[in-house]
């Protein structure tokens, strides 16, 4: 019926990573999956990596995702992407934020951010979809909506774009943001052509 897809969010804390991963878990229970998702909070509060498994198919046995078996990694800071990068399976997909967020070893000297990362990325992964999510929340009005956008991007690339994802947005979120994540959505889905 449905072959066990894996996906691993990353990213660092407050930007929408848990809740992005938690609307994907709950969309595919309502259209018949089964779903297991672990999440790692780390330092989230004080910007620290935030990590969050997703596996979803007909029967799913473990959250965990082992190096080199994921099938897709959403990246909310590209950074994070190259961190986790060998947790991608060989033909996986890679959406990625094109943001840097500068932990605390950098803002105060110790360590440079990496150079050249989506660089890298581009050469390392086949497919991948790279965005300035952030800048695209941003013009819809808030940089909180960079997540769905996100999400809406993962959608595409994993063909769950049959699936009422509005509706999924009407009965996971508060009322006053479900049109502009409705906007972000499709934004994401449009992104990954």
């Amino acid at each position: 019926m449905k072959e066990i897809k894996s996906v691993l969010f990353v990213g660092v804390g407050g930007q929408g990573t848990i809740l992005a991963s938690k609307t994907l878990a709950e969309g595919l229970m309502k259209n018949g999956y089964d779903v297991k998702m672990s999440e790692v909070h780390g330092m989230a509060q004080r910007g620290g990596s935030v990590t969050t498994q997703v596996r979803f198919g007909e029967k799913v046995y473990s959250p965990l995702i082992e190096k080199g078996a994921a099938d897709a990694i959403v990246a909310f800071e590209k950074s994070e992407a190259a961190r986790w990068l060998p947790h991608l399976k060989k033909g996986g997909y890679v959406v990625v934020n094109d943001y840097e967020i500068y932990p605390v070893p950098v803002l105060i000297g110790q360590e440079k951010y990496p150079e050249k990362v989506i660089e890298k990325l581009s050469e390392a992964v086949e497919n991948k979809v790279v965005m300035n999510a952030s800048k695209m929340a941003e013009d819809l009005g808030t940089i909180k909506a960079q997540n769905i956008i996100l999400l809406g991007a993962l959608i595409k690339v994993l063909g769950l774009d049959n699936l009422d994802w509005e509706k999924v947005l009407e009965e996971s979120l508060p009322a006053k943001i479900v049109d502009i994540n409705k906007k972000a959505l499709n934004i994401g889905l449009s992104e990954a052509k």
